[in-house]
């Protein structure tokens, strides 16, 4: 079998693969990241069947007039939790809907610069927006005890809520393992070319890094203050700033430690 052979057999296993277990596909430059968002999806897919099993008993108890509030709740449970998981799967895999008529043509590296731009400068920033918001969300579910609309369904509703934040973490690893992927093709992954990699992710961090550093701290030094006014402290109108001074020294300090090693 000569060299062309063997590639084009290499083409057909990937793309057997790619139909069979997306998660084998590309496996050689996985990193420790992709392989646990890629084990977490396999064990969670199993919530598909319990899915179906959950809509056709509904779907037959309602048909004898024993509907179950609680299978309802079920569904919407299975469905959630199973979909989110399916989301951070599909950045790891590349399984998502892609239009690939231009894509499909551009170079190795023309498609990894794609990849990080797409990942790390818009991607991101929306997960990590919306890791901060659920977070809230969760807690204050928490805090409410939150359970169903229904006397008769699956109470506890604060369990799936919190759950949110958790699968967003992960959804915010697989797609930072994404990245770095792709950052690699073209470029050294140092710390500075990842902070300019991520952005506006690495800058929303920091700012809300900085917010909750400064709520925690004016809810310490002043008793007096209701929960609700701190925010409105004219101490939080410069965390922006800080942040960006912040993300500015760290970028200048990576930047100036690997410059002088390549100097030696």
């Amino acid at each position: 079998m000569n060299n062309d052979d063997m590639v084009d057999t290499e083409l057909t296993i990937d793309k057997v693969l790619a139909i069979t277990d997306p998660g084998e596909v590309d496996r050689a430059v996985h990193t420790p990241l992709d392989r646990l968002m890629i084990n977490v999806g396999n064990v969670v897919a199993w919530a598909f069947p319990l899915l179906m099993l959950a809509i056709v008993s509904q779907v037959f108890l309602r048909g004898f007039g024993h509907n179950q509030a609680w299978l309802d709740d079920a569904q919407w449970w299975i469905y959630g939790f199973a979909m989110l998981t399916a989301f951070g799967y599909a950045i790891t895999t590349s399984s998502h809907v892609r239009v690939d008529i231009l894509h499909e043509h551009y170079s190795p590296e023309k498609k990894a610069k794609i990849e990080v731009v797409a990942v790390g400068w818009l991607l991101m920033p929306f997960l990590g927006i919306m890791l901060d918001v659920l977070f809230h969300y969760a807690v204050s579910s928490i805090v409410a005890g939150e359970g169903s609309d229904s006397p008769n369904g699956l109470h506890n509703l604060y369990l799936l809520k919190a759950s949110l934040p958790i699968l967003f973490v992960l959804c915010i690893l697989a797609a930072y393992a994404v990245m770095i992927r792709n950052l690699a093709v073209f470029s050294p992954t140092k710390l500075h070319h990842i902070i300019v990699a991520l952005l506006p992710m690495v800058i929303f961090a920091a700012w809300r890094l900085v917010v909750y550093v400064m709520y925690w701290f004016v809810f310490f030094t002043n008793s007096d203050i209701k929960t609700r006014r701190i925010l409105r402290e004219p101490i939080f109108e410069s965390a922006l700033t800080i942040a960006v001074v912040l993300v500015a020294i760290v970028f200048a300090v990576s930047y100036l430690r690997n410059r002088s090693k390549a100097e030696v």
